[in-house]
């Protein structure tokens, strides 16, 4: 059971808007159209803001529909109800799209747009954005896990096309379709692991982790803080995580339980030297400038990281959409700043769960 919002624009000459007469005769060319589409239609209620007008109606089924008409001429129509499981839709893409094609030639509009109904409440949420917060509408039909760790909201939700889908703080994080991911983070076939010492920052899903392991590395710790992520990964995205997170140590890895932050400053007192660090942390944060707690963090992570890289070592990280070229110009000029000098080449990979391209860094001490 959900509430369905429809949503429909239109644009008109701006003195339609601003005439009091012609404002008049739109309003109620709109209210016939309005009420051939809907039976049982009523105005409620109508008023003037600023240069601009608004009417509220009430239709079918509690259906409240809002019409705001701006000054420059946009009018936008808002039609929302609620629609229980067995029950049929008030409107669909098509009725949406006929209503729209009806409003447009009455009114005479220049452009005009209609929305497919947008799904809101219900057990799981069916919308995330893109890097650049662009709207994606998943096709999501369950809710598989649902947890509030002591650092984050967790859910697990499936996609008929992506299957299951790790979701955190309500962003979409790791699906079952997305080992493309994985293999550009760990540049599959340019890096040789064999025999190699790794440490993974992050990496609660355990795909960086399992896919590594198929590679005979020495051996690989992994630190992550969040065990509510992994033991749900565990549970319901075995697909790309296999059952190294079903044990917290095996023959060739073990798992820390803990903030990467703190064990990285051990690892510099110990004087520990890795051929690889993995940063499967947070995405690089989409801001105006490189300063906050974010970025801060960042600078952390990367120079920690820095000191407990051999001399020939790699540090390999997700950095954000393709659609965020300012921030991933921010993070460059991050690395050009570190405590010690480096270098850094780039890959890009089309994520099915993300719908869109994403970069991938790879970081050596110069």
């Amino acid at each position: 059971m959900v509430a369905h919002t429809v949503l429909l624009d239109f644009t008109v000459s701006s003195n339609v808007i601003a005439d009091i007469d012609k404002r008049s005769g739109l309003k109620s060319l709109i209210t016939r159209v309005l009420s051939d589409h809907f039976n049982g239609l009523h105005a409620m209620t109508e008023s003037t803001i600023g240069d601009s007008f608004f009417v509220l109606y009430t239709g079918p089924r509690g259906s409240l529909i809002t019409v705001r008409g701006y000054a420059e001429g946009l009018v936008t129509v808002n039609i929302e109800y609620y629609k229980g499981d067995n029950e049929d839709a008030l409107m669909t893409f098509k009725s949406a799209r006929d209503l729209e094609t009806t409003m447009q030639a009455a009114a005479t509009a220049t452009r005009s747009h209609a929305l497919a109904p947008l799904k809101r409440g219900g057990p799981f949420e069916r919308y995330f954005p893109t890097a650049d917060e662009r709207l994606l509408e998943y096709d999501i039909d369950k809710l598989v896990f649902e947890a509030r760790s002591p650092y984050q909201k967790v859910e697990i939700v499936h996609s008929k096309s992506l299957g299951n889908l790790l979701v955190l703080d309500e962003l979409q994080n790791m699906s079952e379709a997305d080992l493309i991911y994985t293999e550009t983070l760990m540049q599959r076939g340019k890096e040789n692991y064999m025999g190699k010492e790794i440490v993974i920052l992050g990496g609660g899903d355990g795909g960086l982790l399992w896919e590594l392991l198929k590679e005979k590395p020495k051996y690989v710790t992994m630190l992550e803080i969040d065990d509510i992520v992994m033991k749900a990964c565990s549970e319901h995205m075995r697909s790309i995580c296999g059952d190294c997170l079903d044990k917290k140590k095996g023959e060739n890895y073990e798992i820390i339980v803990g903030d990467c932050v703190n064990a990285l400053a051990h690892m510099i007192d110990e004087g520990r030297q890795f051929d690889y660090v993995f940063g499967d942390l947070t995405d690089i944060p989409i801001s105006t400038t490189p300063h906050g707690d974010a970025w801060d963090f960042i600078r952390l992570i990367l120079n920690s990281s820095m000191k407990v890289l051999k001399p020939s070592g790699k540090y390999m990280t997700h950095g954000n959409g393709a659609s965020c070229p300012e921030s991933l110009s921010m993070f460059e000029e991050v690395l050009a700043q570190l405590s010690v000098p480096v270098a850094f080449t780039k890959d890009r990979a089309f994520v099915p769960s993300f719908f869109e391209d994403w970069i991938f860094y790879q970081v050596t001490r110069k």
